[in-house]
C-alpha cells in the first residue's frame, strides 16, 4: 500500500478562527466560574473538545513535492512506537502495543517476534484494546542497540529499563542504584546510548500518571518529570534534571557532547550540554508548531523530530489556564479524556515530522496527507535513504524513500 506524502520546508497558518474565537471567549468565562459548579463543567467539557478537533484540524497544508509512502503492515496489533536496526543491518525491530519486540523478515515479507518485556503473557496477544493490559504485558516504547554488544536496550513505559540479548526472548531488568534514593518507573520513555562507553541517557515521562493516561501529563502541567543517565560499569543512575514537563524523545548528539530532549507539553527541544564549558547547562534549541514526540539523529545532519499533532492558539490557551485542565481530569475519568483524544486523532490527524540541525535550524518538514490513514508520526529513522516512521496507533509502519 502507498500514500501521499509532501517534503517542504517549514510554514505554518492558523485558520479557523471562527472556533478559536469560540473556545477563547469560553476560556475567559471559565475564569470567573467556580470549578465545582455545573457551568463550569459544562464549558469546560466543551473546550476539551474543541481542543480535540482544533489540533488535528488547524494549519495549512504544508506545500512540497509530493512522495509515496509504503506500509508495512502488522497483524493484530497497533503502536510501532520506536525503529531499531541491529548494527550488522537486520532489521528493523519495533516494539508494540502487546508488549512484544517484533523483527521485520525482509526476504519473507513478514514480522517475527524477537522478544517480550514481561513474562506475564495471559491475555496479552490478540485483536483487542491492549491499553487495559499494559501494565501487566508491558509497552515497549525506546529501543536502541548497543553496536558493540548487539544487545538491544528497552525503555518500557511500565517495566522500566530492559535488556535483550542478541537471541531475544525474555528481556532482563538493568539492575540500578539510583541516588540519592530509589526511583519508582512509571513511566519510562525514551533512551538512546553513548557507544563509546554503554551509558544509557533516557527520560522519565510522569511520576504521577502512567502511559495509558499520558494525556493527564499535558492536561495537568504535570512537571514530575525526569532527564537520567545510567552508567554501566557502576550500575548506577543519575537523575540529571528534574520538574521537565512531559520528557520524551532524547538523542545524542554526533560528537556526544549534548544531547537534545522533547518537552512535549512545551512543544519545544531543549539542548543538554554533557561536555566542553558548558556541561550541565540547558538551553532552548527549538520551538515547535506541535507536539514532539521521539528524536532520532540524522546520518545527513541534525535530528528528526517526530510531531505527534499540532499546538494551534486553542490549545495554547488551554494548557495557559492549569485551573481548566486540572478540572477537566477531576470531572471526565482521565481514561475516558485519553479514549476520546486517541479516537480523534486517530480519524483526524496527519502525520508531521521535522530534521533540524545541530543549532535548532529546521532542514525539511515531512507531512502526510490526511487521506494516508497515518494520523500521527511516533518517530523518524532514517537509514539508506529511507524514513522508517513509526506511530503509537497505527497497525503498520510507514516507509518513505528519499
Amino acid at each position: 500500500m502507498k500514500a501521499g506524502v509532501l517534503l517542504a520546508k517549514h510554514e505554518c497558518i492558523i485558520p479557523f478562527i471562527g472556533i478559536a474565537f469560540c473556545s477563547h471567549h469560553l476560556l475567559l468565562l471559565l475564569t470567573h466560574l467556580s470549578m465545582a459548579s455545573k457551568p463550569f463543567i459544562a464549558l469546560a467539557t466543551a473546550v476539551f473538545f474543541f481542543s480535540l478537533i482544533a489540533v488535528n484540524h488547524f494549519g495549512k497544508p504544508f506545500q512540497g513535492k509530493l512522495g509515496e509512502m509504503e506500509v508495512v503492515p502488522i497483524t493484530d496489533t497497533v503502536g510501532p512506537e520506536s525503529v531499531a536496526f541491529h548494527p550488522l543491518g537486520d532489521g528493523p525491530y519495533v516494539g508494540i502495543s502487546d508488549g512484544r519486540i517484533i523483527k521485520w523478515q525482509p526476504n519473507e515479507h513478514r514480522w517475527i517476534s524477537f522478544g517480550i518485556t514481561s513474562p506475564n503473557r495471559e491475555g496479552c496477544e490478540g485483536k483487542h484494546d491492549h491499553e487495559t493490559r499494559e501494565h501487566i504485558c508491558g509497552r515497549p516504547l525506546g529501543i536502541c542497540f548497543h553496536e558493540t554488544t548487539g544487545d538491544l536496550y528497552i525503555a518500557d513505559a511500565y517495566m522500566g529499563l530492559l535488556k535483550l540479548g542478541p537471541a531475544g526472548g525474555l528481556a532482563t531488568p538493568i539492575p540500578t542504584h539510583a541516588q540519592p534514593q530509589p526511583i519508582p518507573f512509571t513511566f519510562t520513555n525514551s533512551l538512546d546510548i553513548n557507544q563509546s562507553d554503554g551509558s544509557i541517557y533516557f527520560t522519565h515521562t510522569s511520576s504521577l500518571y502512567h502511559r495509558r493516561n499520558h494525556i493527564a501529563v499535558v492536561l495537568s502541567g504535570d512537571k514530575t518529570g525526569m532527564l537520567l543517565k545510567y552508567e554501566q560499569e557502576s550500575k548506577q543512575i543519575t537523575v540529571l534534571l528534574t520538574n521537565l514537563s512531559f520528557p520524551n524523545g532524547v538523542a545524542l548528539s554526533k560528537d556526544g557532547s549534548f544531547l537534545v530532549f522533547a518537552e512535549t507539553t512545551k512543544c519545544r527541544i531543549l539542548r543538554y550540554w554533557l561536555s566542553t564549558p558548558k556541561a550541565g547547562n540547558l538551553e532552548t534549541l527549538a520551538q515547535l508548531p506541535g507536539f514532539p514526540d521521539n528524536i532520532k539523529r540524522s546520518p545527513r545532519g541534525g535530528f528528526w523530530v517526530a510531531i505527534h499533532s499540532r499546538r494551534c492558539k486553542v490549545l495554547s490557551w488551554i494548557l495557559s489556564y492549569s485551573k481548566l485542565g486540572n478540572a477537566l481530569i477531576w470531572v471526565l475519568p482521565v481514561d475516558v479524556i485519553t479514549k476520546a483524544y486517541s479516537v480523534m486523532s486517530k480519524y483526524l490527524g496527519s502525520g508531521l515530522a521535522m530534521r533540524i540541525s545541530e543549532e535548532g535550524v529546521i532542514l525539511e518538514t515531512l507531512e502526510l496527507e490526511s487521506g494516508n490513514k497515518m494520523s500521527s508520526i511516533s518517530e523518524v529513522q532514517e537509514k539508506d535513504d529511507h524514513l522508517w516512521m513509526g506511530s503509537i496507533n497505527m497497525p503498520f509502519l510507514g516507509v518513505y524513500r528519499l
